[in-house]
């Protein structure tokens, strides 16, 4: 098994770009930790570093080591400030990460609960590419990721995929923009100027099928990764773009648009990742079931 002391000094020596500045930091003599990386290379049967001169620097396979003493310790200190809060009534940390399709709205709806608990939270909130933010859950430096789908299958993940709900999907147009229509919802959208989420998801593939089904022809103008970048364009009149069912009035409200229509023949999901089979964690728990409750309202 790995000797952890060892590693820590590889890992001080790596960072502080040196035996003598890694010795001070940690009030041990060079030769100490000299003589502790020479053990943790023999441990390993690899050299780490490389002397260059009277420096040393990172062979391959030392920054592939480094890389994961970072997690490692990065953890230690988490660990360590989550153990602080404990007592004293401090907040309790609540990372959350959120897919970028998701609609902030939704998001913000979905949240808000965890801060309104009786004990303090502290919410650190991230947004990125469902598959950036599964890593980021696998590392244990998110609690929850709310998705707009479940993990893939392709994706060796250890998590849960948690469905929340599902509600219709509305098409959203500038007054100026819907006053052109041509025609009833949905075959005023043949020809029309539309903006949609970029394809590989399922939302995406939905609407799709549905737009060939009804034999309607739009003109793709867009296609965005991020749902509030779509909706800025939408607000600027670029095109007609989508939003979940479930905030319709927010959106016409904040982007100044009016609702041309819904069909129900597509949903939009969304889900709760975790890496508990079983949510248990108190905050998790507050907020998958107000996502539940929201999402059920909309039905």
């Amino acid at each position: 098994m790995i000797n952890y002391k060892h590693l820590h000094y590889f890992w001080a020596v790596a960072r502080e770009g040196g035996i003598a500045r890694a010795s001070e930091r940690l009030h041990l003599t060079p030769q100490t930790i000299s003589g502790q990386l020479s053990l943790l290379e023999e441990y390993f049967g690899m050299d780490l570093f490389t002397r260059i001169g009277r420096n040393l620097e990172l062979t391959e396979n030392g920054r592939l080591v480094l890389s994961y003493a970072d997690e490692i310790f990065s953890l230690g200190g988490e660990l360590e400030e989550v153990i602080h809060q404990l007592p004293g009534g401090r907040p309790q940390l609540f990372r959350v990460g959120v897919v970028d399709m998701v609609p902030k709205s939704i998001a913000q709806r979905v949240l808000e609960p965890a801060l309104q608990m009786p004990e303090p939270v502290r919410m650190v909130c991230r947004e990125a590419s469902l598959d950036t933010l599964l890593v980021e859950l696998t590392m244990h430096r998110l609690e929850l990721v709310l998705a707009d789908r479940p993990i893939p299958p392709t994706v060796s993940t250890r998590g849960f995929s948690h469905k929340l709900g599902e509600c219709a999907v509305s098409f959203f147009a500038t007054k100026d923009l819907a006053g052109k229509l041509e025609g009833d919802f949905p075959q005023c959208l043949d020809g029309a100027p539309l903006l949609l989420p970029c394809s590989g998801n399922q939302l995406r593939s939905g609407i799709d099928q549905w737009l060939d089904k009804h034999r309607i022809r739009p003109r793709m103008m867009a296609e965005f990764d991020d749902s509030a970048l779509m909706k800025a364009f939408g607000h600027r009149g670029a095109g007609i773009f989508i939003a979940p069912a479930a905030i319709k009035s927010e959106v016409e409200r904040q982007y100044e648009v009016t609702e041309i229509g819904q069909t129900d023949e597509v949903k939009e999901r969304f889900y709760a990742i975790s890496v508990e089979r079983r949510v248990i964690h108190p905050v998790v728990s507050v907020v998958v079931e107000a996502a539940r409750k929201l999402l059920l309202a909309a039905d």
